[in-house]
């Protein structure tokens, strides 16, 4: 609501070609909330940045909204916002963040996981994973419509060598189980084979080649095989998936095997038209604007001089298919950030052919490397990746133990059940809570630990609620609301980004106080600890929102972090239990809307919210 308020001001002020101008919020230490636009529009207007902001208020209608707007410094403009607005907002039926508009939501393929059939799943596939889920949960709750993709590596080379060791040792055979108990071990297993016999002209490597020829010939036996390689890792992967709590099924697998039939014919088309040329053999696209160090053209291959088919081939398919059947208007590769280059040269020659147009944004949502303490990649001690599965098993065995020793008398049940959701909150929570694309240490003190931004410290203060809640004998009354996510009625966007309260009916509350069962209860905002505390909580929906603009998880992790400080201050400085009558029950009903913000929040990070720690 101030937003729009401050833009159509500014058009006011200096004409209708700034009515788009980022207002530049920023919180102030002397009002509620800084509007810095000033700043950078008084080189474009011609002014001072003072006298720009000065316009700026002059023109500002915040009848309502807000009790004082004043200029600080070289041209900031500090709100404070009437206390009455605050109030109606987190006691209107719907105090929400409402779904974007039918005209702004879009179609958004998302490329994300995407492991490969017959290897272990190490700690790399962690960040793609995750990350890739979350903005999903996210583009969901605010109404985009996601097509899930999981890309997985499933064709090409190495498979010849994976079917000829499953056909020699046998289906039966205890080192075909490794295929879902230790695919590494099973992959290692064929690889050894293969470099064994690389100058055999009748051995396994010879053998091996030949059946990447079956397969793509389309060979039954070899093709049953391959389908009983895919079938087994798809267990494993779902395992994994599980035991993150991720919503990929085997539905939204898409992998490099679902383009084999097109890429041929999508050689020849670039070839036909210009795009491709042949180059040392290979076929190849020359994006403009991608050079080697020696100043040459970098070329995409895609056709090997062999005449196989590489990455850059089934990714242009992919591209192609992503638009022209799938119609997305969006599509988002979350992808580790060394291939970066290779994406970008598949997007430029996609848009030269006229398979990605201008109108779809493609994105290269780049995901960092996970360090060890030394700094490095983090690998096992033998030097090999680690593994996924039993990175997740330690880090519930670790929040196992500190919940064994520091709740007791939960059942068994109890404390396994908080153990799974800590230990592995805890690990989701590491990784989103750091900008994607940047490096982060893979250390599980620090992530378990119940102070500081971890997922742990949101976690307990969640079920802290609860148990106040719990004591106050209102818990019953407001876990009726639906805390495990679905579409957010947060209040961000009243506050920063328009909206209007109170038009969807679902009541804020959701019950009401023991003499009047069915109402909610009025939230009083009077102390300062209240005042910033409803102040954040109304920030919520602008969060979700620039997530979804900027696809940044860590942004909903620094606001529920920082959500989970202010309600300690909070219940530190306003006496919650203590209180009596309006006072009480006002501050009870602050308090469930602490819980509904963080278990959603959790929710779409894809975190659980336990009952106790």
């Amino acid at each position: 609501m101030v937003v729009p308020r401050v833009q159509a001001a500014i058009a006011s002020a200096f004409g209708e070609e700034y009515r788009g101008t980022d207002p530049v919020v920023r919180p102030s230490q002397f009002a509620d909330i800084q509007i810095n636009a000033a700043m950078a529009l008084a080189k474009k207007v011609g002014m001072s940045p003072r006298d720009a902001a000065a316009r700026i208020v002059e023109a500002l209608d915040l009848d309502g909204i807000c009790t004082s707007a004043e200029i600080s410094g070289p041209g900031f403009i500090n709100l404070t916002f009437d206390g009455t607005w605050i109030e109606e907002l987190l006691n209107a039926e719907s105090p929400g963040t409402q779904p974007l508009p039918a005209a702004e939501a879009q179609r958004v393929v998302v490329d994300y996981s995407s492991p490969n059939v017959a290897k272990e799943m190490h700690v790399g596939h962690l960040r793609t994973t995750v990350v890739g889920d979350s903005l999903v949960k996210v583009l969901e709750a605010l109404g985009d419509t996601v097509i899930r993709q999981n890309h997985i590596g499933d064709w090409g080379t190495p498979f010849g060598m994976l079917i000829e060791h499953w056909l020699e040792i046998g289906e039966d055979s205890p080192e075909a189980a490794l295929l879902v108990d230790d695919p590494s071990a099973f992959y290692q297993a064929a690889r050894a084979k293969f470099d064994a016999s690389a100058t055999d002209e009748d051995g396994f490597a010879t053998r091996a080649r030949l059946r990447v020829v079956a397969l793509q010939g389309g060979d039954a036996e070899t093709f049953a095989v391959w389908q009983r390689l895919v079938a087994q890792s798809k267990r494993y992967f779902n395992a994994i998936y599980s035991m993150l709590g991720i919503s990929l099924t085997d539905d939204h697998i898409a992998g490099e095997s679902s383009y084999d039939a097109h890429l041929a014919q999508l050689c020849q088309e670039l070839e036909d038209r210009g795009i491709a040329r042949i180059s040392d053999g290979a076929l190849c696209t020359f994006p403009a604007g991608f050079t080697g160090r020696d100043g040459e053209p970098m070329p995409l291959i895609i056709r090997k001089s062999d005449g196989g088919y590489g990455y850059g081939t089934t990714d242009l398919a992919t591209i192609r298919y992503r638009v022209r059947e799938l119609e997305a208007n969006r599509v988002l590769y979350v992808v580790g950030a060394p291939q970066n280059m290779h994406l970008r040269m598949v997007m430029a020659t996609a848009r030269e052919a006229g398979w990605l147009p201008d109108t779809v944004e493609a994105v290269h949502v780049q995901i960092g490397n996970v360090l060890g303490e030394d700094g490095k990649i983090l690998k096992s001690r033998s030097g090999a990746p680690v593994k996924l599965m039993a990175l997740l098993e330690e880090a519930v065995d670790r929040a196992r133990a500190v919940i064994d020793a520091g709740r007791p008398e939960l059942s068994d049940a109890e404390r396994a059940a908080t153990a799974r959701q800590v230990g592995i909150g805890a690990v989701k929570y590491a990784d989103l809570s750091t900008g994607h694309d940047t490096e982060y240490v893979f250390d599980f003190d620090r992530m378990l630990a119940l102070s500081g931004n971890t997922g742990p410290y949101v976690q307990y203060a969640a079920a802290r609620i609860r148990s106040i809640l719990r004591k106050a004998g209102v818990l019953e009354r407001y876990t009726g609301l639906d805390f495990d996510g679905g579409t957010p009625q947060a209040t961000g966007d009243v506050v920063l980004d328009g909206g209007t309260p109170g038009t969807t009916g679902e009541d804020v509350l959701d019950g009401g106080g023991p003499e009047s069962p069915g109402t909610a209860a009025v939230i009083a905002v009077v102390e300062p600890a209240e005042r910033a505390l409803a102040l954040h909580l109304l920030e919520y929906g602008a969060t979700l929102h620039k997530v979804r603009e900027t696809l940044e998880p860590h942004r909903l992790c620094t606001y529920l972090f920082e959500l989970a400080q202010l309600f300690t201050s909070f219940y530190d400085q306003c006496p919650v239990l203590k209180s009596e009558d309006s006072v009480r029950e006002s501050r009870l009903a602050l308090c469930a809307l602490v819980l509904r913000r963080l278990s959603e929040g959790l929710d779409l990070l894809g975190i659980e919210t336990p009952e106790n720690m």
